[in-house]
């Protein structure tokens, strides 16, 4: 898989449109008849592919490829995964640019995009999931109703890439996202929070703050309790603001 992964960047855009996964990103693929590119997680598995791993879809259109992981087991699958932290391996205390171009790999620890978050739910109806795992090997989730990123704005970056989220349904973890619905997205070089302060560099990472947050699932991997305030992967409503979870995935479904 690795290998397979490791194919250039030529190579994926290099690859007949009618083909998208026939890259290497799943080998199963290459036997498949050429199919329309997918916009999502959704497409690829109306595709016939139902194995969990990474895939290309095409967020910004035919000629840019976008390797993403496809949760295709949770709750009948077809999520597209747009954040996803289990090892620290990957630091997400990272600026602007970064958050909104996306940054990781998608087979290891990543963040999508915001651009790429912002195409996809100006095209589709999107429902969210937020699975959480502690330490101790116990596990929650959030599942959101709606959720989308600028959907009225005529530029989304001018937006500040805000967050609307709506339609809460406990899975164990609780609310913590609903206070951060209708902000902007805050960096620690690009402050759009409601607070006195940087609310980015206080907590260690970036996410829709307001003054600061209940979810700060891009903040510092802390291994669990930790003796700093709110700058862990905290998700307040589950664990509180002194411990920084072990696994995090955000992801999303055609609603």
């Amino acid at each position: 898989m690795k290998a397979l992964l490791a194919l250039p960047l030529l190579l994926l855009l290099s690859t007949p449109l009618c083909s998208p996964q026939a890259t290497g990103i799943r080998g199963d693929a290459l036997e498949k008849s050429c199919l329309q590119q997918p916009l999502d997680c959704d497409d690829i598995y109306a595709q016939g592919y139902q194995a969990d791993g990474v895939y290309l879809i095409y967020p910004s259109g035919p000629s840019v490829p976008v390797p993403v992981f496809c949760d295709m087991t949770t709750e009948g699958g077809k999520w597209t995964v747009f954040q996803k932290r289990f090892n620290g391996s990957v630091s997400f205390f990272r600026g602007w640019n970064d958050y909104k171009l996306g940054f990781g790999r998608a087979d290891g620890e990543y963040w999508l995009g915001l651009q790429n978050l912002h195409l996809l739910t100006l095209k589709q109806k999107y429902e969210l999931r937020v699975d959480l795992e502690d330490f101790e090997n116990n596990t929650a989730y959030a599942k959101y109703v709606d959720f989308s990123i600028s959907p009225n704005a005529v530029s989304a970056e001018e937006d500040g890439y805000t967050l609307y989220v709506a339609g809460f349904e406990d899975g164990g973890a609780g609310d913590s996202l609903t206070y951060h619905s209708g902000q902007k997205f805050s960096t620690f070089d690009r402050d759009q929070d409601l607070f006195v302060q940087n609310c980015a560099a206080l907590s260690s990472g970036a996410f829709w703050f307001r003054s600061c947050h209940f979810a700060n699932l891009n903040g510092f991997y802390l291994g669990g309790s930790h003796l700093s305030y709110a700058n862990g992967i905290n998700w307040a409503q589950w664990k509180g603001f002194y411990y920084s979870l072990k696994r995090t995935e955000m992801k999303i479904r055609r609603a």
